[in-house]
């Protein structure tokens, strides 16, 4: 995720990221370019057409196609903020957790850092199971779980969740949790579970494919048919009036789907990765 100040107006200006939806389309708005010069010069010194208010019809599909691109980009902002907030969960509920087993376990009790240990493997296996990527590196091997027993699991979350319900077992059999401290911590266990349930509902719930592709054709019908409307009223004018129709709502349609899968690596991802490593320094104070 990119760090800037939103304060800075002239910066983001003037600013050419590489997740800048103008760079991505400037093939696109060169295309269009020269397709509303050729539909200018034959319509204007080829035919010389002439039309009755030609932009009438294009006005008010624009404004229909403008709430179109705005509920989708309301969806897909919707589903990136849920993300966000579930991320949010993740680093509140670790926290508790580990609060809740310095508080229930003797001091220097060995099972805490095992326990500190599967918590952090959880965290960072979500995050590389969305992504659909498994980075042996990042996993920190414990007496109940391997490096080799991590590699071939096909639900990497689901296996350190099972061995991290199995240590809170084995610590109530030995009396060492109340049945009341069980309760407690089960809430907490329990909750890492919905975290990666919910994350991977939307990941594998996008945006219906009826609506997505009718959109993209509207956006294409809207930007071809421009030049054709404009030219005999604005003459060459229309070259840059098409770009930048084009620009604004092929952007919006670009932005929407980068942020409606908010897990990956992308510029305007979640930040999961720092969200992983502030969740393995605030756990590893807590139970050292």
């Amino acid at each position: 995720m990119v760090a800037y100040n939103p304060k800075d107006w002239f910066k983001l200006i003037i600013q050419f990221h590489k997740s800048d939806t103008f760079r991505r389309l400037i093939p696109a708005m060169i295309g269009i370019g020269i397709y509303a010069g050729l539909i200018s010069y034959l319509e204007n010194d080829i035919l010389g057409w002439k039309m009755k208010n030609p932009t009438a019809i294009h006005a008010i599909l624009g404004f229909v196609l403008s709430m179109l691109l705005v509920f989708r980009t309301n969806s897909a902002y919707d589903r990136w903020w849920e993300g966000r907030k579930i991320w949010g969960s993740f680093v509140n509920n670790s926290r508790n957790f580990s609060l809740k087993l310095d508080a229930f376990l003797p001091e220097n009790h060995p099972d805490k850092k095992t326990l500190r240990i599967l918590v952090s493997n959880y965290v960072f296996a979500v995050k590389n199971h969305l992504r659909g990527r498994y980075i042996a590196e990042e996993f920190e091997e414990c007496d109940l779980l391997s490096r080799q027993e991590m590699g071939v699991a096909d639900h990497k979350p689901n296996r350190i969740a099972k061995a991290l319900y199995k240590k809170i077992n084995d610590l109530y059999s030995q009396k060492l949790l109340s049945n009341e401290q069980l309760l407690i911590l089960n809430e907490e266990l329990r909750s890492f579970t919905d975290n990666c349930g919910a994350c991977e509902r939307i990941k594998s719930t996008p945006i219906p494919y009826s609506y997505n592709i009718y959109l993209k054709k509207i956006v294409f019908i809207y930007a071809m048919t421009l030049p054709i409307m404009f030219a005999t009223e604005h003459k060459y004018s229309t070259i840059p009036i098409a770009i930048l129709v084009l620009y604004v709502f092929a952007s919006i349609e670009l932005i929407a789907e980068e942020i409606e899968d908010p897990f990956g690596d992308d510029e305007n991802d979640l930040p999961t990765d720092e969200i992983c490593a502030r969740i393995k320094k605030n756990i590893s104070e807590i139970l050292p």
